[in-house]
C-alpha cells in the first residue's frame, strides 16, 4: 500500500479538531513524512447499541490516516466493556455481561462503516480484546500492575472528587487503564486515537509500549463535542445524535443545541471552513441559518444532500406551523442556565421538581424540540428561543 505524504492532508490531520499530541506534534509529523505505513487504532467499549456522533470524531481522525495509506484498526472492547470505564463518572459503572457487550456491539461496524471503509485495497480492520484480555493469567496481570503505582491511578480527576465525596473507588476500576494500555501492547501499534477525556487510558498503553516493547507510541486526544459550560455530549446527555437516528432526528438535534457549540461543531463533525464560521458569526450573521446549515452538513455525510435538504424543509415547515402567539412573555438570563432551572425562574414550572416531572413526561420543547434531558443547558441566542410547556404556555428567552 503507497502511503501518501501530502503536507496538506498531513497538517489537516494533526490540527482539526485536535487537543494535543504525545509525545509532540512534531514526533507524529515526522513520522507521517518519512512515508512509512503506521499502525493505529480507535478503541470502542460497546456500552449501548449504537455509536454516536461522539464517536464520530475519532472516527473521523481515523479515515485521515486512513486515506493517507495508513494501517487502522477498529478495537471493540468486549472485554473492557465489562469491567466498566471509569472515566467522567462519580460513581461506579453498572457492570454488564458478556452477551450484553456483544449483542451492543452487533451494529457497530455497520455504523462505523458511514465514515470508515472496511472494504477496498486498505480495509479498516476489526478487533476484539477479548482475544488476548481474557486469556492473561493472574501472573500476567500482576506483572502488568507492577508498571504502575497506586497515586498514579488515584490522579485521576474521577477518583480523587470520588475520595473527596466519600464514595468507595472499586479494585476492578483500577485494572481497567491497565486492560486498556495492554491493547496497545497485544496489537503492536504505533498509535493511538481518542477523545480527550480518554487521555490518562491512551498514555497507560504508552508506557506499557515503552516498557514492554521498548517502542515510543504517539496518542492523539481529540477534542470533544461539548456545550459552552464544558459538559460533554453522550449517551447519558439528552440531545446527542446517534448514527443510527434518521435524518430528521439528526436535523432536529443539531437544532436545539446552543450557539456556542456551531464553530466546534463545523470544527470536529465536518470538514467545513470552520474559521469562516466564526467570521460570519462575528460579522453578525444569524446564528440559526449558520445551526441550520450545520445540521444540513452534517445530515447530507451521513445519508445524502437531497435528504439532508428535504428535512431541513420538514423542520421549517414545523417550526413554522407551530401555535406561539404572536405576543409572548420574554425572560431574560445573563448567561447558560440548565432549563430545569429556566423553568422555574421564568414561572412555567413551580419547583425543580414540578419541572423535572413536566421533562419527564414529555411536555416541555425548547424550538420545537422536545426536551429530554433535565441538565440540558440552555443560553440564549439573538433572537431568543421559545420555550413551550404543554399547548398553550409560552416563553422567550432573551438575554
Amino acid at each position: 500500500m503507497n502511503v501518501s505524504t501530502d503536507q496538506k492532508k498531513i497538517e489537516e490531520l494533526l490540527t482539526r479538531g485536535v487537543e494535543k499530541i504525545f509525545p509532540s506534534r512534531e514526533f507524529l509529523e515526522a513520522r507521517l513524512k518519512e512515508g512509512e505505513q503506521l499502525s493505529l487504532y480507535l478503541g470502542i467499549d460497546p456500552t449501548g447499541p449504537d455509536l454516536h456522533i461522539g464517536h464520530s470524531i475519532q472516527l473521523r481522525k481515523l479515515r485521515q490516516f486512513q486515506d493517507l495509506g495508513h494501517k487502522v484498526i477498529l478495537l471493540i472492547g468486549d472485554f473492557t466493556g465489562m469491567i466498566g470505564d471509569p472515566t467522567d463518572k462519580s460513581a461506579t459503572r453498572v457492570r454488564l455481561t458478556r452477551e450484553q457487550v456483544l449483542k451492543n456491539a452487533e451494529r457497530y461496524k455497520e455504523q462505523a462503516g458511514k465514515i470508515l471503509d472496511f472494504g477496498g485495497k486498505n480495509p479498516v480492520e476489526l478487533k476484539y480484546n477479548s482475544k488476548w484480555l481474557a486469556k492473561l493469567s493472574l501472573v500476567e496481570v500482576v506483572e502488568l500492575a507492577a508498571h504502575f503505582t497506586v497515586p498514579q491511578i488515584l490522579a485521576r480527576d474521577m477518583f480523587k472528587q470520588r475520595t473527596k465525596d466519600g464514595k468507595d473507588i472499586y479494585l476492578h476500576e483500577f485494572l481497567y487503564p491497565l486492560m486498556q494500555g495492554y491493547d496497545s501492547v497485544a496489537m503492536d501499534v504505533d498509535g493511538e486515537v481518542g477523545g480527550n477525556d480518554q487521555t490518562f487510558n491512551m498514555l497507560a498503553g504508552r508506557d506499557l509500549m515503552k516498557a514492554m516493547k521498548g517502542k515510543e507510541k504517539f496518542v492523539i486526544a481529540d477534542k470533544l463535542l461539548a456545550d459552552p459550560t464544558g459538559r460533554k455530549m453522550g449517551k447519558s446527555e439528552g440531545n446527542m445524535i446517534t448514527l443510527a437516528d434518521s435524518s430528521d432526528e439528526m436535523f432536529g438535534k443539531v437544532m436545539s443545541w446552543t450557539d456556542g457549540m456551531i464553530v466546534g461543531g463545523f470544527e470536529i463533525l465536518t470538514m467545513e471552513d470552520y474559521r469562516a464560521v466564526q467570521t460570519e458569526l462575528d460579522g453578525g450573521v444569524n446564528p440559526r441559518e449558520l445551526k441550520a446549515r450545520l445540521a444540513r452538513t452534517i445530515v447530507t455525510q451521513y445519508f445524502d444532500e437531497a435528504e439532508a435538504m428535504a428535512a431541513s424543509e420538514r423542520f421549517d415547515q414545523l417550526f413554522q406551523k407551530k401555535e406561539v402567539p404572536d405576543e409572548i412573555l420574554e425572560h431574560r438570563i445573563s448567561g447558560p442556565m440548565s432549563i430545569v432551572d429556566v423553568l422555574v425562574a421564568s414561572g412555567l414550572a413551580k419547583s425543580k421538581t414540578d419541572a423535572r416531572r413536566l421533562i419527564e413526561g414529555g411536555g416541555v420543547k425548547v424550538d420545537e424540540v422536545v426536551v429530554q434531558d433535565p441538565e440540558q443547558m440552555l443560553e440564549s441566542t439573538k433572537g431568543g428561543i421559545v420555550i413551550q410547556k404543554g399547548k398553550r404556555h409560552f416563553v422567550r428567552i432573551v438575554s
